[in-house]
């Protein structure tokens, strides 16, 4: 088989779908590090200093262009085979399995994932957009001028329907997770049940943790327990 057979057959769609989806949980795992120095509660000097690094060095720069590739593939991948299970189950089951054959959020990764992407446009537009290319107030830590994106947090998060929109984001990250993390693995190749099952943990631990923390970024905001 051709490289080029693989990648547009089921089997290569569901490869590349599981390694851009490792590498999307390993962003979050940056991500919520980053954006958990809020809790610092020392003004936003942690946090905005982290958000510094991360904007002014290079290499991080060049990895945003991976990351972006890296959604959009995974997207376009997703809804590839969304729609090629659907094509598959066109006739239907005559019983109604429900949770029986599989979780609904297993059958939902589709619109799971479209929820997700419609959160990510939101969020960029929100933040990466204007810490990137529009002038927002600077702050001045230890000698160096950098964007204050604490207080653009804070600011944002003074609107409740932007908290609601977040947190239902993070739920759908939760369920979208619960089966895309061990799937992650199951199309790289694992198929071990010992190794499975300690993945399953890891996946169901990592799946309310990472969600539940960016969840109550905005709701500590939104409350003021972040100072």
């Amino acid at each position: 088989m051709k490289w080029s057979e693989f990648f547009t057959s089921s089997v290569g769609k569901k490869f590349v779908m599981g390694l851009t989806g490792l590498f999307l949980i390993s962003f979050l795992v940056v991500h919520v590090g980053i954006n958990a120095c809020i809790w610092a509660n020392d003004g936003g000097e942690m946090f905005n200093k982290a958000a510094h690094f991360m904007g002014a060095t290079v290499v991080i720069r060049i990895m945003e262009i991976g990351l972006f590739a890296g959604i959009f593939l995974h997207m376009i991948q997703g809804l590839a085979l969304e729609f090629q299970n659907r094509k598959k189950r066109s006739v239907g089951y005559q019983v109604p399995m429900g949770n029986k054959g599989s979780k609904w959020y297993s059958r939902s990764m589709g619109l799971l994932g479209t929820i997700i992407l419609i959160f990510f446009i939101i969020h960029w537009k929100q933040f990466w957009i204007p810490s990137r290319f529009q002038d927002i107030p600077e702050v001045t830590i230890n000698g160096v001028a950098m964007h204050d994106v604490f207080s653009l947090m804070k600011d944002t998060f003074t609107e409740p329907w932007v908290v609601i929109v977040y947190v239902l984001a993070c739920i759908s990250l939760a369920y979208h997770l619960l089966h895309g993390f061990q799937s992650a693995f199951r199309s790289l190749g694992v198929h071990n049940n010992r190794y499975l099952h300690l993945l399953n943990a890891v996946g169901i631990g990592f799946s309310i943790v990472v969600p539940l923390a960016f969840a109550m970024m905005p709701v500590s905001m939104y409350l003021e327990w972040v100072k």
